[in-house]
């Protein structure tokens, strides 16, 4: 089966790209064989967040105009982590960070091939244990932990490498009219706004695999 690019644009901190990613990893896991060649690309749900990040409860309330406001719009989302056999502990959450910095951790795992791995790092960090990910030690300890090397992370991250790249690259992808996130982009020509079931890649992946034999024959 020919190779295929899936661009995913996401942020770190995003529940639904939590749970648009562990859809994705079943279908991958059920399909060994899948063609897609995965590449995450940076796109801040709050890129106008302070640098050193925000109280999450006052976070939300200014966000979803209140307090009543955030608890619909995070029902919503516990159902689906729930449905999905995600666990959150949003206890452990105290503060919504500004991801830039974590933008610039995936970029640089990517240079070594370990690109998801620190995507679900992060998410994990996040979501299952509190971390502020925002904060450059907090980084450079999720860099050792997926193999990079943590002092050089540290060094990157004290400096401003790469930060123009990252906010160019986030500027973009809103230029071409995203506006929310999980966005998936298959082969540069078809966009899935939003979470997508497993089932629906898995369809995706066989409809994929049907092309490629109609095109290249039936094995013989």
């Amino acid at each position: 089966m020919q190779n295929l690019k899936l661009d995913i644009l996401s942020d770190p901190i995003c529940p639904w790209c939590l749970i648009g990613k562990t859809w994705l990893d079943r279908a991958l896991e059920q399909r060994p064989n899948h063609p897609f060649l995965i590449e995450w690309h940076p796109f801040q749900l709050n890129p106008d967040m302070p640098t050193q990040g925000m109280e999450r409860r006052a976070y939300l309330e200014a966000k979803f105009g209140g307090k009543d406001g955030a608890i619909a719009v995070y029902s919503q989302i516990e159902q689906a982590a729930k449905s999905a056999g995600i666990d959150i502990d949003w206890s452990k959450i105290t503060r919504t960070p500004n991801t830039l910095n974590a933008h610039r951790l995936i970029h640089w795992a990517g240079l070594e091939g370990r690109q998801t791995a620190a995507k679900s790092a992060l998410m994990n960090g996040y979501f299952r244990q509190g971390l502020d990910i925002g904060d450059p030690e907090v980084l450079a300890d999720i860099a050792a932990s997926i193999e990079l090397d943590r002092e050089m992370i540290a060094r990157l991250l004290a400096s401003d490498a790469d930060v123009e790249e990252i906010r160019a690259r986030d500027a973009h992808t809103r230029e071409r009219g995203v506006t929310g996130v999980p966005t998936f982009v298959i082969a540069n020509a078809h966009a899935l706004p939003g979470a997508q079931s497993t089932d629906m890649w898995l369809k995706i992946i066989d409809d994929i695999a049907a092309q490629s034999t109609a095109e290249n024959g039936a094995p013989q």
